[in-house]
């Protein structure tokens, strides 16, 4: 396997996201576009009728290939779990980077699943938030036969079957995840953070960083506030979206950042900033420095990139083939050696110890570290503070989004 990518080709995908797609809409025109799929595309988003997981799967066989829409820089470049899977089952897997911001593949595929038609892909890679809720309410996505996820239910997490959008993993099983917390250089902060409070203080005015993305910031509002933010309702919205105004009003926040906060962060232009879990890993890791990531005392939010098969896929029992396979240990240490996100599966943290003790030099090094690092291999105290994305009602999105850009853009 060839190593995993540089902090440049890291950054440039986003390592925890460029959230343009996977955590909604960064701008209005995005969500405008969004939203014209969702209620005036041509082909009305018609709700499909619930299907029986026994009945789905009953005449389903084996066409012995697939084809798998990813994100970029999502596997290594060698692909190598692919050929293993196809080595061990002859099933040949049509591998595509196709999925650059959720909105725009949403756009690409309802159409298709409205009239009854292919994706164009039989297994695909989408975030939890408001397209996957929607195809999901639509009745769009394949339920899952667990008959035939026997590594799922052997080594899946438990954090990792209780998702509030999808309950008991009925439609979706975990790619990877990542966590949104705070990040900071201990050196210039002069003291632990531990808190979104901290955000807050009048002590660091000028040198706090904040997430553009109206999702993000909307999160860390409501957790400020002691609200759930997946319980939340549009009095808690208001409510939390007062109190980053008076954040912002006070001169505390330095700048609202996409994936590009890292800079200011490790120049000193910021001092403490809202993080990506992936990304705070990778800088310390390829670039030497000693940010120190937290997950804060109020609690943090967790996304999770969810494989999932279309209800019109052509090879659907090759896919849920292949999503197993992913499963396997072996299969995700290999992965999560390349990509550094969060694995749902707990045995890979020892596999990847054990490649550390028989590596050499730099590798060994990488490999331990990766295995020994809370942002990869969160704890069980870490996942009982972490909470789901909000997600609004179906008609609501515009009108909660719009509440959080306002703070931003003003």
């Amino acid at each position: 396997m060839e190593p995993r990518p540089s902090a440049a080709l890291a950054l440039a995908r986003g390592l925890a996201r460029a959230r343009i797609g996977r955590r909604g809409a960064l701008a209005l025109p995005a969500l405008a576009g969004a939203a014209a799929v969702l209620g005036g595309c041509s082909i009305p988003a018609r709700e499909r009728p619930a299907v029986d997981p026994g009945a789905y799967w009953a005449d389903k066989r084996s066409n012995g290939r697939l084809t798998f829409a990813n994100w970029p820089l999502y596997m290594d470049p060698d692909r190598t779990p692919l050929a293993r899977f196809t080595e061990r089952t002859g099933i040949r897997v049509d591998y595509r980077e196709t999925i650059h911001d959720t909105p725009s593949f949403f756009g690409q595929i309802q159409p298709r699943l409205a009239g009854g038609h292919s994706a164009g892909c039989d297994l695909m890679v989408l975030t939890n938030g408001r397209e996957l809720s929607t195809l999901l309410r639509l009745g769009y996505l394949a339920p899952l036969d667990h008959g035939l996820l026997p590594a799922f239910t052997a080594h899946g997490g438990e954090s990792y079957r209780h998702a509030p959008y999808d309950p008991g993993n009925a439609y979706c099983l975990p790619y990877a995840s990542g966590i949104t917390g705070i990040a900071y250089d201990p050196e210039r902060v002069g003291r632990e953070i531990t808190a979104i409070a901290d955000l807050w203080d009048p002590a660091f005015s000028g040198r706090v960083g904040m997430m553009r993305d109206a999702p993000e910031i909307a999160n860390f509002g409501l957790l400020l506030n002691g609200v759930a933010p997946a319980e939340s309702a549009p009095a808690d919205w208001d409510a939390a979206a007062d109190r980053l105004r008076e954040q912002r009003d006070a001169g505390i926040v330095r700048g609202y950042y996409e994936q590009d906060y890292l800079r200011p962060l490790t120049s000193g232009d910021v001092w403490l900033s809202m993080a990506w879990s992936g990304d705070v890993f990778q800088q310390n890791l390829e670039e030497g420095t000693r940010l120190r990531f937290v997950i804060p005392e109020e609690g943090a939010t967790i996304w999770t990139d969810n494989m999932v098969i279309p209800i019109t896929a052509e090879n659907p029992l090759d896919a849920i083939t292949l999503m197993d396979f992913l499963y396997e240990p072996e299969t995700a240490a290999g992965l999560t050696e390349y990509i550094a996100y969060v694995s749902p599966v707990p045995e890979a943290r020892e596999l990847i110890r054990e490649r550390a003790d028989r590596a050499d030099g730099a590798e060994a090094a990488r490999l331990a570290e990766l295995a020994a690092s809370p942002l990869v291999f969160p704890t069980e105290e870490d996942y009982a503070r972490l909470h789901s994305y909000v997600t609004p009602p179906a008609g609501e999105d515009q009108a909660f989004t719009s509440r959080f850009l306002a703070i931003t853009q003003e």
